[in-house]
């Protein structure tokens, strides 16, 4: 009977091990608003779903390169203006709707349809048609050669939608990836399961959860306990030595297509102002910042990040120097004591961040009264249409993303014809070297009319079990692919 006990109480305890096995338990900072990509623009959506979930014709790999997905091949016509897509047969959606080239008609036309919620919506815009010949085959005929056609494609706002599921993407997620949605816990966690019908290769793991932390102490204890199989994107860097020590974990440090910038309200007086704006860039002292924030990142001088081919270091275009700073605001007619609101989401380099940055800010006359907000009140507030700010804190996830100040609308109210000008000039460039120094021509636009200081380029800091396999140690796109995700024997 003892023996028999004895045997209960180790299987027992064995359990939790074995059946960790085939699941994982990732913690992310951010909630997501919601679970549909094409829905919003928040990079805690893309972080679940993207490659879980929802695919697209094509995905980009590690160095952004397009590559085939749903699509098993394609052919570009000469003029580069029809793309004839051949798509895998066989492939289902995960309530057994089928996937097909209606399915990529009803996707594209809907992503630029009046309604839209597509955070990405220039993406779809150089589409005059999409046809189907047949039901494997789509072929998408654009208005002009596009040389990021592909590329956009491959994105988290590109993927499929079925229209038999699309009303209830946003609570319950429909695709056709490798994992299915279970449930939402709100405040709490996101559960997958494994898609035993998926139409590619079967992932290793049977079912994965999305854990929402936080707080960086809180994040940090969960990891420590083993609450957490990994946290890619760590929050709490003041404890990597600690886990470096520690045999159990894995500390990945990779690079990524983030820039953390102080966002700025062009809209509103005196940010208006250029001399304002070039001031508050020379009174940021860039390498104490990342010394503050834990030593990880790089100074950067406009929207783009350090790891991609076309990056320009424009770092010194605004050196720190307190006494320039303080010549421009008097110039532009701002005195000391001015006071100006520092919104700030609750990602560590937000929040951390400001209380630095608003300590330079004063040694320049500048009074930054800091705003700690929610990630719901940050993308209502700040992010939407009413761009109640003057200024926040944020990492802008995506990578290649100089878009954002050609649109008619964007949160910091930058308007420059020049820049639309030039960006046109640069979607439209088909030639690789054409595109190359037409992203550095923008890149220097931006440095030049400094609509947000350019903080850091973001590395990469990721947690996670020493015993897991395939994580990304590299996060040039938000995603988390977990089904290329396994445990060591």
């Amino acid at each position: 009977m003892k023996r028999a006990a004895a045997f209960l109480a180790v299987a027992l305890l064995a359990a939790p091990a074995w059946a960790a096995k085939d699941s994982v338990s990732l913690g992310m900072q951010l909630e997501p608003p919601n679970l549909d990509p094409t829905g919003g623009a928040a990079a805690a959506i893309r972080e679940i779903d993207y490659l879980n979930i929802f695919e697209g014709l094509t995905r980009v790999d590690e160095n952004l390169t397009p590559i085939p997905l749903l699509a098993a091949s394609w052919v570009i016509s000469p003029d580069g203006l029809t793309y004839s897509f051949k798509l895998h047969a066989g492939v289902k959606f995960h309530d057994g709707a089928a996937f097909d080239c209606s399915v990529v008609k009803f996707s594209y036309e809907r992503a630029v349809a009046p309604d839209s919620t597509n955070a990405q919506k220039g993406y779809f815009e150089p589409i005059a048609k999409t046809e189907c010949p047949d039901p494997l085959t789509a072929v998408v005929t654009l208005k002009r050669p596009t040389g990021r056609f592909l590329y956009a494609m491959g994105l988290s706002d590109s993927v499929m939608i079925s229209p038999a599921s699309v009303a209830g993407n946003k609570t319950n997620p429909v695709g056709t990836g490798p994992f299915r949605f279970t449930r939402w816990v709100k405040g709490d966690r996101v559960e997958l399961i494994r898609n035993d019908s998926y139409w590619g290769k079967a992932p290793a793991l049977k079912t994965v959860v999305f854990r929402f932390i936080s707080d960086p102490t809180a994040a940090a204890a969960a990891v420590m306990a083993g609450d957490l199989d990994a946290f890619p994107n760590y929050p709490a860097p003041e404890t990597l030595d600690q886990l470096r020590a520690d045999k159990r974990f894995t500390v990945a440090m990779g690079t990524s297509s983030g820039k953390v910038i102080m966002s700025l309200n062009n809209a509103r007086k005196p940010f208006d102002d250029v001399r304002v704006r070039r001031a508050l860039a020379h009174a940021i002292d860039r390498k104490a910042l990342i010394e503050a924030l834990g030593g990880n990142g790089t100074p950067i001088g406009s929207h783009y990040a350090p790891g991609d081919a076309a990056y320009v270091d424009l770092s010194n275009t605004y050196p720190y120097d307190p006494a320039k700073a303080r010549a421009l605001l008097a110039e532009a007619g701002v005195k000391p004591g001015f006071v100006m609101t520092l919104r700030l989401p609750p990602p560590a380099y937000a929040r951390r961040g400001g209380e630095v940055v608003a300590a330079m800010l004063e040694q320049v006359g500048i009074v930054a009264k800091l705003e700690n907000i929610e990630w719901a009140q940050w993308l209502s507030q700040v992010f939407g249409k009413d761009t109640n700010f003057d200024a926040t804190i944020i990492n802008h996830v995506e990578a290649r993303d100089l878009d954002l100040y050609a649109r008619d609308f964007y949160y910091f109210n930058y308007k420059s014809d020049a820049y639309k000008a030039l960006y046109q000039k640069f979607i439209e460039a088909t030639d690789p070297a054409a595109q190359m120094e037409l992203s550095h021509q923008l890149q220097r636009q931006l440095a030049t009319d400094e609509p947000a200081v350019y903080l850091i380029g973001a590395a990469r800091t990721s947690v996670w079990s020493a015993k897991l396999r395939g994580m990304w140690v590299n996060g040039l796109i938000p995603a988390n692919d977990m089904a290329a995700v396994s445990w060591a024997e």
